[in-house]
């Protein structure tokens, strides 16, 4: 069975049995990962991230990389939302939660879990895509999207621009000559138990603009939520 440290921690949390700090690990390099404040808090209706989320997003809604099911809670509110998490005990967790759908699945087998045009949105949050490595890899999984997705659809999608300083300072941080372009090297680890070694490509919004070429999306929006960390809006080619 695969190490799922992140997952376990969350769910202790939530269970109120976390007695270990979740850590984040390159290395030598170790760092508390926060919990409460990163998953728990609640999607707050009048902040500025939430109606920029509503101006993008309609339903049905694909919630990819849930977590702990934060965003998944408040839109199923407004309309039909499916939450999807690799992690069992994540999905335990969102279910417990209160998330009317939340299932197992993952970011590299959208095809074979979703019929063709299932959605009208998606909300890919958490810099997970840039678990797909490569701007071949990238391309392929916004091409998935684009099958799952009905004509009109729209994502929201998020990632660290190495071109800001701030991104240095990310844990597991490392350079690469290309312009626009890095990557994140790091583990999680909680109690005993060490993930697997997680390899993200930090990419600018100019470099996710270049992968969306030929994959039926182009991106109309992008802001800026601190430091490096940016949200961007996608919508279907017409």
């Amino acid at each position: 069975m695969v190490p799922d440290p992140f997952g376990r921690a969350l769910r202790d949390f939530h269970r109120d049995e976390q007695d270990e700090p979740l850590r984040q690990r390159d290395g030598e390099d170790v760092r508390e990962h926060p919990v409460e404040s990163f998953y728990f808090d609640e999607v707050d209706p009048e902040a500025e991230r939430t109606r920029w989320l509503e101006s993008h997003l309609d339903g049905p809604l694909l919630d990819l990389g849930a977590g702990v099911g934060r965003d998944a809670r408040y839109f199923q509110r407004q309309f039909e939302t499916v939450a999807v998490e690799v992690s069992a005990p994540l999905v335990e967790t969102m279910r417990a939660r209160g998330v009317d759908d939340a299932r197992p699945g993952d970011l590299f087998a959208l095809r074979e879990t979703f019929e063709r045009d299932r959605f009208r949105s998606v909300l890919c949050y958490g810099t997970q895509l840039g678990l797909t490595k490569s701007p071949q890899g990238l391309r392929r999984v916004l091409s998935d999207l684009a099958r799952v997705t009905t004509p009109d659809a729209t994502a929201v999608v998020d990632n660290y621009d190495p071109r800001r300083e701030p991104a240095s300072d990310l844990l597991g941080y490392r350079d690469d000559p290309t312009r626009g372009v890095a990557f994140r090297v790091m583990q999680f680890e909680y109690e005993d138990e060490v993930g697997e070694t997680l390899l993200f490509r930090l990419c600018s919004p100019d470099r996710l603009r270049e992968a969306t070429v030929g994959t039926g999306w182009t991106v109309v929006d992008v802001e800026y939520t601190e430091d490096a960390h940016y949200v961007a809006a996608l919508e279907k080619l017409a």
